[in-house]
């Protein structure tokens, strides 16, 4: 069993949404409950970007400067500076329910999920938000805790985690219209102290998912047969991963250490790396 290393001394609370901006070469996290995007060197040297919201994920814009951000209740756009912040798009309106992970679209789009901040049952929704600022639709509702979703490289397929389930299932994606339909179970967690969190994407479409709870991110292949399990040292909330590097070879993996007691785990917060012998798929960036 191969063992991910440390990569930054742990910098986050509640770290999350990874993603490598090739544009700079630089691994941005978010601290969710903090509200910080997190911007990380290939050195680890790092710098912390305050946001005016909890925030769960943040990616590049494709035809303006800057990015998109998926805040507490909605979505905000930023300059390129992360110092400027406009509001895109509202999503939910109950204060108890915030976003939580998401990922662009083939099409360009947001797709963003929800849960409760109790992690109540079928609280939660998918949400696609266009480039074009139209009304966020439902794309998939009810949900519990909605996590990790990629899609395949001939962008048929779109792959999403819904935490309680245990699952990875698998939908058909309309290229014309952004829709989810066919769904059924591509992956079983069988890890009985793991809940798979958020998952990255490679380029032969192998999906690796963090596993809240286990201290692992597993790698499965594009039938969905477990490949190896990498141990992340130290550390049991193993919240996302996601490929970077200069050949996106490197799978960097975040932690969280949201409700530990002070000196109990003391790596989690911090960033983890694994060099593969894989290319991580190019994310999508956000048309709007």
């Amino acid at each position: 069993m191969r063992r991910a290393e440390q990569f930054t001394l742990p910098c986050m609370y509640h770290g999350e949404g990874p993603y490598w901006d090739s544009r700079t070469n630089r691994l941005l996290c978010v601290d969710v409950l903090a509200g910080a995007v997190v911007a990380i060197d290939s050195d680890g040297g790092l710098r912390r970007y305050p946001v005016p919201s909890r925030a769960v994920t943040v990616i590049r814009r494709r035809v303006h400067t800057g990015f998109v951000i998926a805040t507490e209740h909605g979505v905000m756009v930023a300059d390129e500076g992360l110092t400027i912040f406009d509001h895109f798009a509202e999503l939910v309106d109950e204060p108890n329910v915030r976003t939580n992970d998401g990922c662009c679209d083939p099409l360009g789009a947001l797709v963003i999920g929800t849960m409760s901040y109790q992690e109540e049952a079928d609280r939660g929704a998918v949400f696609r938000v266009a480039p074009d600022g139209q009304p966020a639709e439902i794309l998939l509702a009810p949900v519990s805790i909605s996590n990790g979703v990629q899609w395949s490289a001939d962008s048929r397929r779109v792959f999403y985690i819904d935490t309680p389930t245990r699952r990875v299932d698998a939908f058909d994606f309309d290229t014309r219209t952004g829709a989810w339909t066919g769904r059924r179970t591509h992956v079983r967690i069988e890890n009985p102290q793991g809940f798979p969190d958020g998952m990255a994407i490679d380029e032969e479409d192998g999906l690796w998912i963090a596993l809240w709870g286990a201290g692992a991110v597993n790698h499965y292949d594009k039938d969905g047969r477990l490949v190896e399990s990498i141990t992340v040292p130290g550390v049991t909330q193993v919240s996302s991963c996601t490929f970077g590097g200069d050949d996106r070879s490197v799978l960097y993996i975040t932690t969280s250490r949201k409700d530990l007691a002070a000196g109990q785990e003391p790596a989690a917060g911090a960033v983890f790396s694994l060099q593969t012998s894989v290319r991580g798929a190019v994310p999508a960036e956000f048309a709007g």
